[in-house]
């Protein structure tokens, strides 16, 4: 599932901007059907305008029926009468994943027999001090078995012993559900965390959820400003 909206707050229309000759909605679609993985994909929109680019595609679309604080609200919505067990969600503005990343999501459930896993994510080394301080980098941080301890737009942990050795990372906003946990969350308030750091994976921590994440090493660029089409345009064409 591919949860798409137009007015986005920090880029409008972003979804529909062309990256190389190719919408981003369309490139991140094509992406997601090339890697083999899925029996079906839809992007999930409220959008006619994205309805018109996807369909003129040939891809398939589920229209959001009502409004929607975030993508997980709007794919719990899609799936509700679906018989599914596992439901991927690559955001529209992610047009750089890649079949290995996404096949060790899978994976996670594949091998988790007593099923302590409710949804699990991605996240990538930060090197750049500019990287680990942007806000619009969120920073993971997680336990000894690599589940989630806290999402931040701020640096996490705080590095007060400079000379503490520390890799941080960055949350790739790709989660693998089960069905069941998307269903939970749609239907549990936000929280103080989530509402201070805009950050929807919080709110499965705070209700005590368990996200497996999943260490990658792909390069991605999630297109949230200008600046960011501009640097996709580059690694595209490199």
């Amino acid at each position: 599932m591919i949860p798409a909206r137009y007015e986005a707050s920090r880029f409008p229309g972003k979804l529909l901007q062309d990256l190389n000759g190719k919408t981003i909605i369309r490139r991140t679609y094509e992406a997601a059907k090339e890697t083999d993985l899925f029996d079906d994909i839809y992007v999930v929109t409220d959008s006619d305008k994205i309805e018109t680019e996807v369909t003129g595609f040939g891809g398939k679309i589920i229209r959001s029926k009502k409004e929607h604080e975030c993508g997980s609200d709007r794919l719990a919505e899609a799936v509700e009468d679906m018989n599914v067990d596992v439901v991927v969600n690559v955001q529209g503005d992610e047009p750089f994943i890649d079949r290995n990343s996404l096949a060790k999501l899978l994976l996670v459930f594949r091998e988790d027999e007593e099923k302590v896993v409710d949804l699990a994510s991605l996240k990538v080394a930060l090197h750049e001090s500019d990287e680990i301080t942007n806000p619009n980098n969120v920073k993971v941080i997680t336990d000894k078995d690599n589940f989630a301890m806290y999402f931040s737009r701020f640096p996490i942990p705080y590095p007060r012993d400079n000379e503490a050795p520390m890799t941080y990372f960055k949350h790739i906003g790709i989660y693998a559900f089960r069905k069941q946990a998307l269903n939970d969350f749609h239907n549990l308030p936000m929280l103080p965390l989530e509402a201070t750091e805009k950050i929807e994976a919080i709110r499965f921590l705070e209700y005590g959820k368990k996200i497996k994440m999943v260490e990658t090493t792909m390069q991605t660029i999630g297109i949230d400003t200008p600046e960011d089409l501009e640097k996709a345009k580059q690694l595209l064409k490199s």
